[in-house]
């Protein structure tokens, strides 16, 4: 790698270490003559698939447009930031191990909603209702019934329950 000071094209590494994330690895480098040290970031250029859309159309996959989505559906929730980058990262992982050239939009909101409903149950209840195209209010109730008795007891304990059937504010 050329230095960007003073473009030598020999550099040395001096240190690597992997990215908390552990799909990047940091370098620190130091040119042999400048001795000027600086950072560099190594990935793996993997190619997603693309999404074919309900229409047929196709478009690239694009993570910002994913993460969107989510932080549309949580916004105003109590749901860290955290919680929002490892569904990403989930999904992400998810559509490269399909090893498939195309994969359906419809499968990419199946594993939002599968992310969501571990998250949030009123994030999940928002996304469905957009991806499955709720028609009324029976709809919604419907969801709601079948998330309360099919949330795992280990997620319920940390949501809030969607309906509120004690009678006390929560």
């Amino acid at each position: 790698m050329h230095c960007p000071f003073c473009k030598e094209p020999d550099t040395r590494v001096i240190d690597s270490r992997l990215v908390s994330t552990g799909d990047q690895i940091r370098r620190r480098r130091e040119c042999t003559k400048c001795k000027v040290r600086y950072t560099t970031y190594e990935s793996a250029e993997l190619n997603l698939p693309r999404i074919i859309k309900a229409d047929g159309r196709r478009e690239s996959f694009k993570e910002e447009k994913l993460r969107n989505g989510i932080l549309r559906a949580i916004e105003k929730r109590p749901v860290a930031m955290a919680h929002v980058d490892l569904a990403v990262s989930h999904i992400t992982h998810k559509l490269r191990a399909t090893g498939d050239r195309e994969v359906a939009s419809r499968q990419m909101g199946d594993w939002v909603m599968a992310q969501l409903r571990g998250i949030d149950q009123v994030a999940y209840v928002r996304f469905a209702s957009v991806y499955r195209s709720f028609e009324d209010v029976r709809a919604f109730l419907e969801e709601i019934e079948r998330l309360e008795h099919e949330l795992p007891p280990a997620l319920k304990v940390n949501q809030m329950d969607l309906l509120n059937t004690d009678g006390d504010e929560r």
